[in-house]
Order: structure tokens, then sequence, then C-alpha cells
């Protein structure tokens, strides 16, 4: 039975990085896991994908859902669950990267989600950008830089809802998952807010950058507030003895409410 043999080929073929489960009654729907990449917007977070066996399999592409809790953080990855993949027939493409129920499996359709969708530079997944030739020019790695800013914010936030509420079956591996990475992700999210380094790739030894990167009032705003989400899913989910506020959060939210009243009451005045 097809479906059978592809069970031997995830055994014998997954990365590290990926995870995949069944349901006991229910061997057509599996349940998988990728861990986001180092040196991407994605290290460290958690995309659950749940795939079904169509009844014609393997004449018909399984159908893959994101478990996107209604965040876009990818041009390949729908708010509605929708996976946008050629070898899924999503998405067109060239014969080759298209569904081959002779040779296509499983296996294939989670790493190219690992390896060409869930990547370094996913602004230029989209395809009115797909075809830039010059992806190293400054005005495209701004406008990269400034998607992935954006990506990491939604990353984190998927964090907190798989915290939150983890997917059936992958329960104790959430919880395993950030215990283990929470820290790493706080550290991250401070290097980011600081301009350290360039979103996607901080690295787990701590080190940064010699020089300042640039980084929007709106993306510090956001990881001011997201490293108090993530730290408060932490204590709350996790029981991580984790510091409510860090100093420089703590710091800058001050600064900001003497900013607030400072401007209210020059309002006042001006009225």
């Amino acid at each position: 039975m097809k479906i059978m043999r592809e069970w031997k080929f995830l055994r014998k073929g997954l990365p590290e990085s990926i995870y995949v489960r069944a349901y006991e009654d229910r061997i057509d729907l599996l349940r998988a896991v990728i861990v986001g990449a180092p040196s991407t917007p994605y290290h460290d977070g958690l995309f659950f994908f749940d795939i079904a066996f169509p009844s014609d399999y393997p004449h018909q592409p399984p159908k893959v859902y994101y478990r996107s809790h209604g965040l876009r953080l990818n041009p390949n990855l729908y708010e509605n669950g929708n996976v946008c993949l050629s070898l899924i027939n999503t998405w067109d493409g060239n014969k080759n990267e298209r569904w081959n129920s002779s040779s296509s499996t499983i296996l294939q359709v989670l790493v190219s989600i690992q390896g060409l969708v869930l990547i370094d530079r996913p602004y230029f997944n989209e395809p009115a950008y797909a075809k830039v030739k010059n992806k190293s020019n400054k005005y495209w790695l701004d406008k990269s830089n400034a998607y992935n800013e954006d990506v990491f914010a939604l990353s984190c936030k998927t964090m907190i809802y798989v915290l939150g509420k983890p997917p059936g079956n992958f329960e104790g591996f959430v919880s395993d998952h950030f215990c283990k990475r929470g820290e790493d992700i706080l550290a991250a999210v401070k290097a980011y807010r600081d301009g350290h380094v360039i979103v996607g790739y901080y690295r787990h030894d701590n080190s940064s950058s010699s020089s300042q990167v640039s980084v929007s009032d709106n993306f510090e705003s956001n990881m001011n507030k997201l490293c108090l989400e993530l730290k408060k899913a932490f204590r709350r989910e996790l029981k991580m003895p984790l510091d409510m506020e860090p100093d420089w959060v703590a710091e800058n939210e001050w600064k900001q409410g003497i900013l607030n009243k400072i401007i209210a009451v020059l309002k006042w005045i001006c009225e």
C-alpha cells in the first residue's frame, strides 16, 4: 500500500528538524511540524501542517493545510491555511516540479516546504519579485529586510499561539522545544530590537555584528510588546523562571510613557 511505503520513507529520511505523527485510527491523516531553520526569520519557531491522503492517492497529491492562526508570514502560506507549492499542484510550475504519482512523496513535500518556503529571504517568494535579477541591490535588500522584520514578529506571535494551545499529539514536544529554546528566542528579540544583527541572522553564541543595523520604529515597538508577551507565555505555560520585564523593555516603555504625557500636555496648551 502506497501510504505504508510513505511511512517507511519518512522513518528513514526525515531531517532532524521535521517531525511527523499519525492518528491511531486514521493512517490517511498526518500532522507534521517543521522547526524554523537558523539564518532565517523563522528560526526557533514551530510551524504545523495537517496532511490528508486523498482516496485516489497517489494519483492525486496530498492535501496540505497550514495551521496559520490567521497570520500570513510567507507568500506561500495563506491565512486560511492554503499552502502554495508546485509539488502539490497548488501553484504553476514546470512539469518536473509538479506532483508525479510514480515518484513524488510526502517526504519531498515536507522538505520542499522547509527548503523552498521557510527560507532566509521569503520576500522573493512573492511572484512579483521572484524574478528580480540583482537581489543584492540595496533597494531590494532593504525591502527584503523590512519583510523579514514583519515575518519574525509574526513568527513570535505564532509561538505564543502554539504555546497557548499546542496541536494535538504535540503537547509534550511544544513544551520541550520552548523550554530549550526560550532563552535564545528572547535574546534574539533583544538583539534585533537593538539593531545588533539583521533580523533572521541571530546566532545562539550571542555574537553580533560590528556595525549597528537600522530597524524601524514600528519594529522596535513590536519587539518590546512581543518580548513581554513571550515571557508571560513562557512563565505561564512552561513555568520558566524569567523576570516579567527585562530592564531594556521597562526603560523604553517608561520613556514612551513620559513622551506620551508631554505630547498630551502640548496638545492641551495649543487648543
